[in-house]
């Protein structure tokens, strides 16, 4: 029996907030207002760019008319350093590869515009190993539309078991639309204590990634 995988990007395979909160507040910068801590700008992240950058506007009182602006003024920005300081975590690599060799596809669903996902794996050497990446601008919906994952999906070809591995509510959300099993990152982005985020299986070390995915198989 052979899996298609696919993965959630920022916050699964990636740590890129520092990268995120840079395109944000050069965006703030260049409106003459002060930065906000990674922190904050950490709790915006999970629907796409276009919902972050609503949400730093709504933070700062900023005009929602312009919102459309500086959602490309925002892009600009992160499109112009999307790799500088954006790093796998640990194990990473080491895990697709495994999961590679026993014959699984693997694919990629992010709510990250598909550009600069593609240029992040593409720096980070990882892009040889996804058969599929749907970006959030890849389609007229994004998560946690089904729809979205199902295309990632259906991109890799007909397999009988699905898997999507996210970090987040959002990941969760969309995995249960899609009726596919949901593996839960726990070290990511997410908003809520991981026994309020519904999932089959947990880990925070990606090498004990490739087993959990074989105990789908039997689960």
């Amino acid at each position: 029996m052979t899996a298609a995988i696919v993965f959630d990007l920022d916050g699964t395979l990636v740590d890129s907030l520092a990268d995120i909160a840079a395109a944000a507040n050069r965006m703030l910068a260049d409106q003459g207002l002060a930065p906000l801590p990674e922190e904050t700008i950490r709790g915006f992240v999970g629907n796409g760019l276009p919902k972050l950058v609503e949400r730093v506007m709504n933070h700062c009182d900023m005009d929602m008319n312009r919102h459309g602006k500086l959602t490309q003024a925002t892009l600009r920005h992160y499109t112009a350093a999307a790799s500088a300081r954006t790093r796998p975590y640990p194990g990473v690599q080491e895990a697709l590869e495994a999961v590679r060799q026993a014959g699984m596809p693997l694919g990629l669903c992010t709510n990250k515009p598909e550009a600069p996902a593609r240029h992040i794996l593409q720096a980070l050497n990882l892009e040889p190993y996804f058969g599929a990446v749907i970006g959030g601008d890849s389609l007229p919906v994004r998560k946690p539309d089904p729809e979205h994952l199902r295309a990632a999906f259906d991109a890799l070809g007909q397999h009988p078991v699905r898997i999507f591995v996210g970090d987040s509510e959002v990941d969760a959300e969309t995995a249960q639309r899609a009726n596919v099993p949901f593996l839960l990152f726990s070290r990511g982005y997410r908003k809520s204590p991981v026994a309020r985020i519904p999932h089959h299986s947990t880990f925070d070390d990606f090498r004990d990634l490739p087993q959990l995915i074989r105990s789908q198989f039997t689960a």
